[in-house]
């Protein structure tokens, strides 16, 4: 951990938090009412400090909620702020600048663009700082602000950030998701290499450092996939109307990312912790698309035997770039007008 300048921490924390509730302002309200709650229940934990087994307040939950959609209300015509750092005013996208005058006060900043062109910002301090081949790593710890979709990674051009607060909140609701129902056998595998009912800090701390490395491996295999893709993928993917084509592509680029490079990763290092943790996180849409995998996640499972798991990931690794390139063709024959038709591809070519 590097020593963190608390009094420019303090001080850029108010900015950067403002910035986070007009952002919050303008696109909190696009999740359903049931994501929207759990979002918000997870937010409030965060802000007001409470451990992740803590049992939250109602009617102090409740309180704020309604606070805080008041202040999202009277925000949500405001433009983002300036931020300044040591006299120093930066354009609040302009992580290259920012970042060369925060990484010495031991703090990490990034302000972009994440799904659906929703703008994301957070400020942390900052505890390593890795060349890993030609891309820069932050990894960052305690957080001094955030909005209210925390995502764990992000990558901006070559520079990957892993937030390991977000990333730690993120594997606990997993964990208390497999708690209540404990039907995912995937996650039942992953959780048995851990001591989780005997120490569950300790388990949680083990299993977020296993998985801030994964979480690194599939955002080198994001860009890898940019590479591989056409330049107007993300033209493309903003064009499409039907949501569910939508889900589909992006779903398709995850899985490119990770026969790329996550997986063959766990497989190489024999990570065999994260490979269950993995599939027990397999989303409907991945699983859908992909089911070929997942029955050779199984395979292995059951029998110990990887060769079916290694040489399906080979096979996605062609197939998802075939077809991600092919869709991108369709979007620049029929631009505007090629959801319909992309939609249709995607269905008929699940692997």
């Amino acid at each position: 951990m590097m020593v963190v300048n608390q009094s420019l921490a303090d001080e850029l924390g108010k900015t950067v938090q403002m910035n986070c509730h007009i952002a919050d302002s303008q696109h909190a309200g696009d999740y359903t009412m049931c994501i929207y709650l759990l979002k918000m229940r997870e937010y409030f934990r965060w802000e007001q400090g409470y451990h992740y087994t803590d049992k939250l307040p109602n009617k102090h939950l409740g309180a704020w909620l309604s606070e805080r959609e008041l202040l999202w209300d009277s925000l949500s015509e405001h433009d983002f702020n300036t931020i300044s750092v040591n006299g120093v005013d930066i354009d609040p996208f302009d992580n290259d600048t920012a970042n060369k005058l925060l990484v010495p006060e031991g703090l990490i900043y990034s302000g972009g663009l994440g799904r659906y062109c929703r703008p994301h910002f957070f400020l942390a301090e900052l505890i390593e700082v890795r060349l890993h081949q030609h891309y820069t790593l932050y990894v960052s710890g305690k957080e001094r602000a955030r909005d209210l979709t925390a995502l764990p990674a992000m990558t901006l051009g070559t520079t990957i950030f892993i937030r390991r607060e977000s990333l730690k909140r993120m594997i606990w609701e997993k964990i208390e998701e497999w708690n209540w129902r404990k039907t995912n056998c995937a996650m039942s595998r992953a959780m048995s290499c851990f001591t989780l009912d005997a120490d569950p800090d300790a388990a949680l701390e083990q299993i977020t450092g296993q998985e801030q490395e994964t979480v690194l491996r599939h955002e080198i295999g994001e860009i890898e996939a940019g590479l591989l893709l056409d330049d107007n993928w993300r033209d493309m993917l903003a064009s499409l109307t039907i949501p569910r084509a939508e889900l589909m592509a992006r779903a398709l680029r995850d899985h490119l990312a990770d026969c790329l490079s996550t997986l063959p990763w766990m497989i190489e290092q024999e990570r065999y912790a994260s490979l269950h943790y993995y599939f027990g996180q397999f989303n409907t849409m991945r699983r859908e698309i992909f089911p070929g995998l997942m029955d050779a996640y199984q395979h292995w499972a059951d029998s110990g035997e990887l060769l079916a798991l290694e040489q399906m990931i080979a096979h996605g690794r062609e197939h998802w770039a075939r077809t991600g390139r092919h869709i991108c063709g369709l979007y620049q024959a029929h631009n505007p007008d090629a959801s319909e038709q992309i939609a249709n591809y995607l269905e008929n070519n699940i692997l």
